[in-house]
């Protein structure tokens, strides 16, 4: 039996991503922020290597090192990749699950965990795998809203404004580089961003303001994706929009006041979000006119339903100066949970503090697994057979 009522929250940190180190600072908060009359923490750390420890501390945050310190001696391996597919003892296979006692180790995940094989669908689809419950969106959303690219085209065909962009496969690009470069500059005008596709905090992304400069950024690019992006850049300000499913049925997302963006360097990087304490000003609400906010916040409202999203997301949007044109950048759905990351900021501006906001989604957690456990997984013609009510 479980030692007292509380929920068992396992947060998830770490990751072999390029924002492990960012990932770190958001569980930190995350942990120090839930309500302890509710809740019983267990941190869970995936090294860089893949390994999942579980131990009673979260590894030194640190953005100064290329490494990240070794877990203490009392933790021990969860969960590893390597496991797929190799024989495990019954020892073993039962630590991955359950205690001693036979009940689950925890009652639902927290992935405060950023970037690609954590927020792009791979995670989430080993935790549905597992049936265990876990804060944020699914599958399809995750994958939909780290791929720039697939979110964009969805944006375009709600009649959401994107600022233009190309794609740009690795493969062609090693075959054909000359042939890729003609097709930027007759489609685009420079300054251009080139990005990768699946990363986010701004990892390999570099302003390109002449050809010279264009070849270097693409091979940047490449180092994080196969998959680029050369986008236009536009004259605009960034607006940021935190989204939040409602626990009542049939309800809209709740959305919070707007948010702006002013990055002291040349763009919104890296070291501006992470290293530089002075690497932006962020202004909640947005100094902009009341009905360009309010239709920010209903089109962050729209392309949370269009892109299927659970649980949480942030929604930047770009409003371009002069024309007031708000176009679709990107969609975060695991969004920094940091202390000076704007999601938890907005939704405290809007009303709802940061442990309450916390215990928000975990409830939406549970209640959704709750609901997918009443599904039917066999199916014998025209015999029903009842749900699995044990997961």
């Amino acid at each position: 039996m479980k030692p007292s009522n509380k929920i068992r929250v396992a947060v998830l940190f770490g990751g072999r991503s390029a924002e492990h180190e960012v990932s770190l600072q958001s569980a930190a908060n995350v942990i120090q922020y839930l309500d302890p009359n509710q809740f019983e923490v267990i941190p869970i750390g995936i090294d860089k290597q893949g390994n999942w420890l579980m131990n009673e501390h979260v590894f030194e945050k640190s953005l100064e090192h290329a490494s990240v310190p070794k877990s203490h001696d009392d933790s021990h391996t969860w969960f590893t990749a390597e496991w797929v597919g190799k024989a495990v003892t019954q020892q073993e296979a039962t630590s991955m699950t359950r205690m001693e006692n036979g009940a689950r180790h925890f009652d639902v995940v927290f992935p405060a965990v950023h970037g690609a094989l954590c927020e792009d669908g791979t995670l989430q689809g080993l935790l549905e795998l597992a049936g265990i419950p876990y804060v944020g969106c699914g599958v399809l959303a995750s994958a939909m809203g780290m791929d720039k690219d697939i979110s964009k085209r969805l944006a375009m065909h709600a009649n959401i404004l994107v600022p233009s962009y190309l794609v740009i496969k690795k493969e062609r690009f090693l075959q054909l580089p000359d042939q890729c470069v003609n097709d930027i500059e007759q489609q685009l005008t420079y300054p251009v961003f080139v990005k990768p596709a699946n990363t986010g905090s701004s990892i390999g992304i570099t302003k390109v303001k002449t050809k010279d400069q264009l070849k270097s950024a693409i091979d940047n690019a490449f180092q994080f994706d196969t998959k680029i992006l050369v986008e236009k850049a536009l004259d605009i300000i960034e607006l940021e929009i935190a989204a939040l499913e409602s626990l009542k049925p049939n309800e809209d997302p709740i959305v919070s006041v707007v948010g702006e963006v002013k990055p002291r360097h040349e763009f919104y990087t890296y070291e501006a979000k992470y290293v530089d304490e002075q690497g932006a000003e962020l202004i909640i609400p947005a100094d902009i006119p009341n009905e360009i906010a309010e239709s920010a916040r209903r089109i962050a409202q729209q392309l949370f339903k269009i892109l299927e999203c659970e649980g949480m997301s942030r929604v930047d949007l770009f409003l371009e100066k002069g024309t007031n044109k708000i176009y679709f950048n990107e969609i975060n759905t695991i969004p920094g949970f940091t202390q000076i990351s704007m999601y938890p900021k907005l939704m405290s501006a809007s009303g709802m503090a940061y442990a309450e906001l916390l215990t928000h989604l975990i409830k939406l957690a549970i209640k959704r697994h709750q609901n997918r456990s009443e599904l039917i997984r066999n199916y014998t013609g025209d015999r029903i057979v009842e749900p699995n009510r044990t997961a």
